[in-house]
């Protein structure tokens, strides 16, 4: 079947930059969050971990130091899902697969909190940050990070097909099924989350969990492109859109949450014609979003590379970065033929003066 605008994908870690890092922009323009605060200045849990001094700035930078990943699936014992719903077990994690209650308060929030920090001031990616970025969230705003961000950004913007859990919402023939996971829920995912971490917290992550269609995505990052204004209304003042996505590292090519084109021309990255104020990120699951304000092009491809099964032809292809490239190549010829054309154009001849008549 045809795939359409408004088919729903699962966005991975897209959601780190739809999601999480728009509340924290706006959290920052409110002055109810600042960058210089440490993880313990909102995280009562973290005080008596390597985490209480750790700055947000560097946890938006990936530079806090955690480990890359936490291998959660491995670390389910029989005792901890069932196949059927109940109060002991209530977080759905996929079709006949619940969790047991506070599993992530109890153990998977505590092994991140606990988790070794050995390479701060390095720019190591990790999840974990994300994590972190929607507890200090939650903790401010006494809300879910998925009802904050539909209510201030996706039900404003007219995204009325984005956000987590969607098969609480829509068909199943709008969302693109994800993955034939054989390996942990032994079950084709249809609306549920790819990322196994979000998923057992119950689909609603700051790293991953958002669904989104392409039409959706374009109103958000339109908004981005022009500075946070769109559709007669300011989501964020210009200069916040710029901190966030120009680069803020001094070991990496990052922004705070945002993804940016790598200085390094030989890494083509994210593709060879990128202008150096491109900005965005990718999702394990075949989705990115890049935004290049020199072109004033807004890029969004949307697969699912990893259903049935995992594929890496996307990356040996260089799928989405060809696809970027003919884009960037058609708007720069398109602009070289616009300006062709003026130079070349004949000067009209000055009309004679006619005196008036006395």
């Amino acid at each position: 079947m045809p795939e359409q605008l408004n088919d729903i994908f699962d966005m991975a870690s897209v959601t780190k930059i739809t999601a999480t890092t728009p509340v924290v922009m706006h959290l920052v323009e409110k002055g109810k969050l600042k960058l210089d605060s440490t993880i313990g200045h909102y995280i009562a849990r973290a005080r008596k971990t390597g985490m209480k001094d750790i700055h947000l700035r560097e946890v938006m930078l990936h530079q806090a130091g955690f480990v890359p990943f936490i291998n959660f699936p491995k670390m389910i014992t029989d005792q901890d899902y069932r196949r059927d719903s109940s109060a002991a077990f209530p977080t759905k994690v996929a079709d006949h697969y619940f969790i047991r209650k506070n599993f992530f308060k109890d153990f998977m929030w505590p092994t991140m909190l606990h988790s070794p920090i050995v390479t701060r001031g390095k720019y190591v990616y990790s999840d974990i940050s994300m994590y972190v970025m929607q507890a200090v969230i939650e903790s401010i705003t006494d809300t879910t990070l998925d009802v904050y961000a539909n209510n201030h950004f996706y039900r404003p913007l007219g995204m009325h097909s984005t956000g987590y859990l969607p098969y609480y919402k829509f068909d199943d023939n709008r969302i693109v099924p994800t993955e034939d996971d054989q390996t942990f829920r032994k079950t084709l995912l249809v609306g549920y989350v790819h990322d196994e971490g979000a998923a057992l917290k119950g689909g609603v992550a700051g790293h991953a969990g958002l669904f989104a269609c392409a039409t959706d995505l374009a109103a958000y990052y339109q908004m981005l492109l022009n500075k946070g204004y769109y559709g007669g209304q300011r989501y964020f003042q210009p200069q916040t859109v710029t901190t966030f996505t120009k680069n803020e590292s001094k070991v990496s090519r990052r922004g705070y949450g945002f993804d940016r084109v790598d200085p390094d021309k030989s890494k083509e990255y994210p593709s060879k014609l990128a202008s150096q104020h491109t900005f965005g990120h990718t999702g394990y699951t075949g989705t990115c979003v890049w935004v290049d304000e020199d072109r004033d092009l807004v890029y969004i491809f949307l697969s699912n590379r990893v259903n049935p099964t995992r594929s890496t032809e996307i990356y040996k292809l260089k799928t989405r970065s060809k696809i970027q490239d003919i884009l960037n190549k058609a708007i720069d010829d398109a602009g070289h033929k616009a300006t062709t054309k003026i130079k070349t154009k004949p000067k009209s001849k000055p009309h004679s003066q006619h005196r008036n008549p006395k």
